[in-house]
């Protein structure tokens, strides 16, 4: 799985806020568990088991990930690397070629859980996409009341919502305000 469409994932499904004009809230419980399992398994992949240890781990890291999105979106490259350096320093992530199916890069630490594999996976993805020409690419919804993010891997760098549903959303709401001027 692309570790920037992981972080993505953990921080829509795992920090509060607003999704599409309504209210969202934090699983709890179970569907903690069943979010962080979907977020990890949202590429087609087998979701993994995660246990609650788990699930409340990766549910602070979507937080953090959250700041680096917001300040990359707000220009702030510093605050978003000092965050990212942060995750990194805390899940102590270091590169190692890994044979699943087949060789693949994945990111430990000396504490192997699920969710500091995954924490420290991210950190390093987000890490990459700041030190590269996608540090301008980490974005959050445009769109009101919804503060979802997102990677714009556009052509043109020009994406400002989360989903084809807010871009829906908005450009229908632009449509009834010009016809109501009209009328």
């Amino acid at each position: 799985m692309n570790l920037l469409t992981a972080a993505v994932q953990l921080v829509n499904r795992l920090t509060p806020g607003q999704t599409g004009g309504a209210d969202f809230e934090v699983p709890v419980g179970t569907a903690l568990v069943e979010a962080v399992a979907d977020a990890l398994g949202a590429d087609g992949r087998r979701r993994p088991k995660v246990s609650k240890a788990d699930a409340e781990k990766l549910s602070a890291v979507a937080v953090r990930m959250r700041v680096v999105f917001e300040a990359a979106h707000g220009g702030d490259t510093d605050q978003a690397a000092s965050e990212v350096n942060g995750l990194l320093r805390a899940t102590d992530a270091r590169p190692q070629l890994d044979k699943t199916d087949g060789w693949n890069l994945h990111f430990h630490g000396p504490d192997d859980t699920l969710a500091n594999g995954w924490a420290a996976g991210c950190a390093a993805g987000l890490a990459m996409a700041l030190g590269s020409d996608l540090a301008g690419r980490l974005g959050v919804c445009a769109a009101p009341a919804c503060d979802r993010v997102f990677v714009d891997t556009s052509k043109n760098s020009k994406r400002r919502f989360c989903s084809p549903a807010c871009q829906s959303r908005v450009k229908a709401a632009a449509h009834r305000a010009r016809q109501a001027e009209t009328r």
